[in-house]
């Protein structure tokens, strides 16, 4: 290692590219708030973006043109009837604020763009839309809230709720011929939607969920060419999600349910003729819950019987005399809104890799990997034959199901057969956190073959990937990805399995940064906000749980602070400004809520959860019991406090808020730093309270330590991290969210990477080597008492995601131009890697950085999206030692300088290969 840092030739050569992909620009990826053709979006100026793929380097933007029209015939035709916004000289291809004619209710925008560059003009051959949907609560008028507001026999409505699916239908007449048809539905808490027999769309336990006593999002389908005229037939089926939640009649005070399942549609029809009709919801439609989905429960699972299938019930020649009339129901109080956000939907497939006979005659089925959806079953048997799956995670010793850790949440799945050939099957409106699977009642031998996986996430991108040296890293990254994408449910949940199931604030504070990486989840965690904005309390409170199914209003810091750091992961890395102006004066309320209720001599004196869970000094237990382990309350909440105010600060020069906030923040902030400095520093020792790595790490992280003493106090941290733990991780929740970085931060890379590629107690890689394939809710998981060891859990991942990117690939956005906008790379070459291998596609488009150490070599190769720069740092080399492209670097063009004994080249967009001989 030191003789690789003694380098002193470089060698930077260009990679060479085809003639034919030189040159090749493109502009692709338009988006509208970063959907995909959305359709009945609720924003009446939506912002607008696009990338620019490149096979040349040292592509820029200049200009652009927006050109948007009323019909795509329009628009082919060059009338932009809704805006052109002319030339406008710009850099700028993200979130261009649409300024064209006003847009009315159902409004349809079909747009293009022209963008010229340095080398030359290019216009999108993709033709983009979106449209607007119902903008007013009055436009809902004569759309009747129906459903069926009953038990039906078989269902129950105490602890362990049974419910059985409601299915609605309705007979129309088309008298014309039809022009375009969209249907515009609120189905609570999930739906199904069909037309003349067909299902619409691919989405899955749809809609997201909310509190629907705060607002209700409604989802639009473009359903033209699925209607004819003449007669037609529309079909639901309505399952209970979150709206007829999985405990009834237990708990209130704790768990909010919302009633019986209910819908509101509208189907809107344009005639060629240019007449229009809309079919509502009223008491015209039939209802009958005799069908075969007997019951739904998200803990519990689903009861299918075949026999009971309603065979045509969603086609027009169905007789359903035998129905009952829909009812008028009480609509469920909260405000409609558009869905902004992708809906779930059948994301991939897992086959199973085994299955195997229980002595009781029972089968296990293990798919290899803890994954979240539901399992497809293909079955020959007689009618009433009954199979039973039950979910789990793990096993105990003698191969049979480990369910403990699953508390009361039933996890089974029943598909009673109706007799009549080869029949599959797969649930509806329920999903399972499992890798393992008993199945039962099965009327043959069954085999691998009957059974296939299928894994239900949110409908966004994979944006990156990584591969390393360490095959420790590699299981770890990957243990990440499949926990992270298992619970994006909607909204970011802490587990898949148990009886919970909850989007805890606490456990994205951090996290949801490291994702940002991994997945396009701008768009989830934009909505996520406004649920924590709309579970607010009004005097500014914030709970822990949001949506707040479950009522945790207790106060603290760490937790609810999730609100500001999650708007600023999404302004850092997505160049979101929306969501700061929009959440600012909710995010102020909490701070100053919390200011005048809490702060006691300049310092916040409530926290609820601590430092949670720190790996304990005993495999058995939960929580630590040593209190050398564990952090002050008060020192991490006024730590975490300050740290916020950071980011609030920042919020306000966004936000144009003015310098007084500003200077509220200052003044506060300073307070707190100096009262924390006087409580909590022993100048003695140069540590915080008790020495915990917690303890000095947040200060330091925070920027709360005064210049002169930060050396010494980084030095007690790595004694602790070192000796103490003899090179193991002792921090919990909080001080994990910022202990990789740190390190690397302050010298010590080699120590960050040492915690990263252990694999023993306390570790993540401890968890690889015990089986896991996702990451546990405790260090010692395998171990735990059983009432709290979930193994899908991704709160303890801190900032080790965006550690592997940011500092050993060497991906990170200057916060100067959030967005990627300028990438700053630079590698910790030394950490103790010999290669990584790692991409992310930001929305400029796609950035890789791939380098291998091999001996006194360093061979790095870099793609930089068009229409963005990369500040890039090398090991010490002399200017002569460095050339590029065959040339002299001082010969070549491109602009450098000398920082620190780095070379520091900024390097317009291109694809690069960087040789450090």
């Amino acid at each position: 290692m030191k003789k690789f840092l003694q380098i002193t030739f470089i060698l930077i050569t260009l990679i060479s590219f085809p003639a034919k992909a030189q040159n090749k620009i493109d502009v692709i990826n338009l988006l509208c708030e970063m959907l995909d053709n959305p359709e009945g979006i609720d924003v009446l100026q939506p912002r607008l973006s696009w990338q620019i793929a490149a096979g040349v380097n040292d592509v820029q933007q200049t200009a652009y043109q927006i050109i948007a029209a009323s019909t795509l015939e329009n628009l082919n035709s060059g009338k932009a009837d809704l805006w052109d916004s002319g030339k406008v000289e710009s850099d700028e291809s993200l979130n261009i604020m649409y300024n064209g004619k006003k847009l009315n209710d159902r409004a349809n925008v079909f747009w293009k763009v022209i963008v010229w560059t340095n080398k030359g003009e290019i216009q999108s051959k993709d033709i983009a839309h979106f449209s607007i949907g119902i903008l007013n609560y009055a436009d809902w008028k004569s759309t009747r809230w129906i459903g069926y507001e009953k038990a039906s026999p078989g269902d129950s409505i105490l602890q362990y709720s049974r419910l059985s699916a409601r299915y609605l239908r309705k007979e129309i007449n088309l008298k014309k011929q039809i022009k375009s048809a969209k249907v515009y539905l609120m189905g609570l808490g999930m739906y199904e939607l069909y037309i003349n027999g067909a299902k619409i769309g691919n989405q899955v336990l749809a809609p997201v969920p909310t509190d629907y006593t705060k607002n209700i999002k409604y989802n639009v389908f473009d359903v033209t060419s699925e209607l004819k005229e003449g007669k037609n037939m529309l079909g639901t089926i309505l399952g209970n999600g979150r709206f007829f939640t999985m405990r009834q009649d237990y708990k209130p005070y704790k768990i909010k349910t919302f009633g019986y399942p209910k819908m509101a549609l509208q189907l809107f029809v344009e005639y060629t003729d240019g007449s229009r009709d809309i079919i509502r919801t009223d008491d015209s439609w039939k209802i009958t819950t005799n069908g075969p989905i007997v019951s739904n429960n998200e803990y519990d699972g689903e009861e299918y019987d075949a026999r009971r299938e309603l065979k045509g019930w969603n086609t027009i020649d169905y007789n359903d005399k035998n129905w009952l009339t829909a009812e008028y129901v009480q609509e469920p109080g909260g405000f409609y809104e558009a869905q902004m956000t992708p809906n779930m939907k059948i994301m991939g497939e897992v086959k199973p890799v085994s299955i195997k006979q229980t002595p009781k005659g029972t089968y296990i089925l293990d798919m290899g990997q803890n994954m979240v959806g539901w399992l497809q079953l293909k079955v020959k048997g007689k009618s009433g034959d009954t199979i039973t799956m039950k979910f789990a995670e793990s096993l105990q010793a003698d191969g049979s199901l480990y369910i403990e850790n699953l508390r009361d949440a039933r996890t089974t799945d029943h598909y009673i057969l109706k007799g009549e050939g080869e029949e599959t099957w797969e649930p509806t409106f329920v999903f399972h956190g499992f890798r393992f699977v008993e199945v039962s009642g099965f009327p043959t031998k069954p085999t691998v073959d009957n059974f296939v996986g299928k894994v239900v996430y949110d409908d966004i991108k994979t944006t990156g990937t990584f591969e390393s040296s360490n095959a420790t890293m590699n299981q770890i990254f990957k243990n990440a990805y499949w926990g992270i994408r298992g619970n994006y449910k909607g909204m970011p949940i802490d587990c898949p399995q148990r009886n919970e199931r909850q989007p805890w604030l606490g456990d994205r504070t951090t996290g949801a940064y490291g994702e940002s990486f991994v997945f396009d989840n701008q768009t989830l965690y934009a909505k996520w906000l406004d649920d924590i904005k709309n579970a607010q309390t009004a005097d500014g409170g914030i709970p822990d749980v949001a949506p707040a199914f479950w009522r945790y209003y207790g106060d603290n810091v760490t937790w609810p602070g999730t609100y500001i750091t999650v708007a600023d992961m999404l302004y850092q890395q997505f160049a979101d400004k929306k969501v700061i102006e929009k959440h600012y004066p909710y995010m102020k309320k909490w701070v100053v809520y919390m200011e005048q209720n809490y702060l006691v001599k300049d310092l916040m004196t409530k926290d609820k959860y601590g430092d949670w869970c720190v790996p304990p000094e005993s495999l058995e237990l939960i929580h630590a019991k040593d209190s050398a382990r564990t952090t002050n309350g008060e020192l991490i909440s006024s730590a975490f406090y300050y740290h916020l105010l950071q980011k609030m600060k920042k919020f306000a020069a966004i936000n144009g808020s003015g310098n007084e906030d500003i200077a509220y923040y200052e003044a506060l902030s300073q307070r707190i730093k100096s009262a924390f400095n006087a409580k909590f520093f022993n100048s003695k020792t140069n540590t915080y309270a008790n020495n915990t790595v917690t303890a000095n790490l947040l200060p330091l992280a925070f920027g709360m330590v005064p210049e002169n003493l930060q050396s010494k106090v980084f030095e007690n941290i790595v004694q602790e991290v070192e000796v103490t733990y003899k090179g193991h991780i002792s921090t919990g929740v909080i001080g994990t969210q910022f202990l990789m970085r740190t390190l690397s931060q302050f010298g010590r890379p080699d120590l960050s990477y040492k915690l990263a590629s252990n694999n023993t107690y306390p570790s993540w890689g401890y968890m690889a080597k015990n089986g896991a394939t996702t990451i546990w809710e405790l260090w010692n998981g395998n171990t735990a008492d059983p009432k709290m060891n979930s193994q899908n859990h991704v709160m303890l991942l801190g900032d080790l995601l965006i550690w592997y990117y940011e500092n050993i690939a060497g991906i990170r956005s200057n916060t100067e131009t959030p967005g990627f906008k300028q990438l700053i790379m630079k590698p910790d070459f030394n950490c103790g890697l010999t290669y990584v291998n790692a991409s992310c596609e930001s929305v400029h488009g796609l950035i890789k950085s791939n380098w291998k150490k091999n001996k006194n070599t360093l061979q790095w190769s870099i793609t930089i999206p068009a229409n963005t720069t990369a500040v890039v740092y090398l090991p010490p080399a002399a200017v002569s030692a460095v050339t590029v492209n065959n040339q002299k670097l001082d010969k070549s063009g491109v602009a450098y300088k000398t920082e620190k004994n780095n070379m520091v080249l900024t390097l317009p967009s291109g694809f690069y290969t960087l040789n450090v001989k």
